[in-house]
């Protein structure tokens, strides 16, 4: 029976493990900064659809350069549901949900139910979630809450709909990429984002007048650097990074970038946005380094106590 925490057994496995998730941990707690900045002078949606084309272009000259085959059209089929879900669903609600104010602490605590929602489909497409990974989760979204706390609630019901469907596309993707036939991982990348942001700059066009008239004359140097920074960091190196997570460890370590992301976000805010700490953090880092140290260890853990407390004959947690 499969187990859903997979610790890789070689140190340079373990090192690629520990720089994927060092990488969408802090990168990834970076980009609420980031994408605030860009939508000051581009359009939300064009601006995301326009970034993953960018990256795509660029995905596609590297595993061409590779010289890897290009996809099948079952592969290509697979791209799109996947682009389509993550790319264009997922972080188009986004950005459209910041874009129409959706308070700060209701974003962020929304995002934290994502790795709850892989577990979901995890468990239902056969796979065992150890009782301990679902602690973990929990924990890691109880913190998220707690650290939430000190932003903005409001939101408009559109808002909201939004901030809620980003998750529940963004799971239901990766767990597609875990699942469907791709090709070579460059070119995997290459085909998801182009068609994912393809999408978004169709629907741009369809949707946002703005985005007829834009020209890159518009934008400041402020926005200018933060649609590069998202395009290189945001999605090149840590996107990246996440779509290897997904095939190289459980969904619950993977997915648990959710909930450690917005204490990176704070940090950014207390460095370049002046925002200051309140004890509410000192409440949540715990929860949270709890809630890691449960995905990581608590199987590990479990398994170690079962025949001291006299709980050999009981499943496995």
């Amino acid at each position: 029976m499969p187990i859903f925490f997979r610790l890789p057994g070689t140190s340079d496995d373990r090192m690629r493990l520990i720089t994927a998730l060092l990488i969408v941990y802090i990168v990834w707690g970076t980009t609420y900064h980031a994408l605030n900045l860009a939508m000051q002078t581009m359009p939300p949606l064009f601006m995301n659809g326009t970034r993953f084309l960018v990256a795509g272009a660029v995905m596609l000259a590297i595993a061409r350069w590779q010289r890897l085959p290009w996809p099948t059209p079952a592969q290509w089929r697979h791209s799109a549901l996947i682009g389509g879900l993550m790319v264009f669903g997922a972080m188009g609600m986004v950005v459209m949900a910041q874009k129409m104010g959706i308070g700060s602490g209701l974003m962020a605590t929304v995002v934290t139910t994502m790795p709850m929602w892989l577990a979901l489909w995890t468990r239902w497409g056969g796979e065992r979630v150890p009782v301990t990974s679902w602690i973990g989760l929990g924990l890691g979204v109880m913190g998220a809450a707690v650290l939430a706390l000190e932003g903005d609630f409001s939101a408009t019901w559109l808002g909201a709909l939004l901030a809620f469907g980003a998750p529940l596309c963004w799971s239901i993707g990766s767990y597609a990429s875990r699942k469907l036939d791709l090709p070579a991982p460059a070119m995997a990348s290459a085909a998801q984002w182009l068609l994912g942001g393809l999408m978004g700059a169709v629907t741009a066009w369809w949707l946002e007048p703005a985005s007829h008239s834009w020209s890159p004359l518009q934008m400041s140097l402020t926005s200018s650097l933060a649609w590069l920074y998202l395009v290189v960091m945001g999605t090149l190196v840590t996107l990246n990074a996440y779509l290897w997570l997904l095939k190289n460890a459980s969904p619950a370590l993977a997915g648990s970038y959710s909930f450690v992301n917005p204490v990176v976000a704070l940090w950014v805010g207390v460095a370049l946005g002046g925002e200051v700490l309140t004890g509410q953090v000192f409440i949540a880092l715990p929860l949270i380094l709890l809630a890691l140290a449960c995905i990581i260890y608590g199987q590990p853990v479990w398994r170690w106590l079962q025949p001291r407390l006299g709980l050999g004959g009981l499943r496995r947690a």
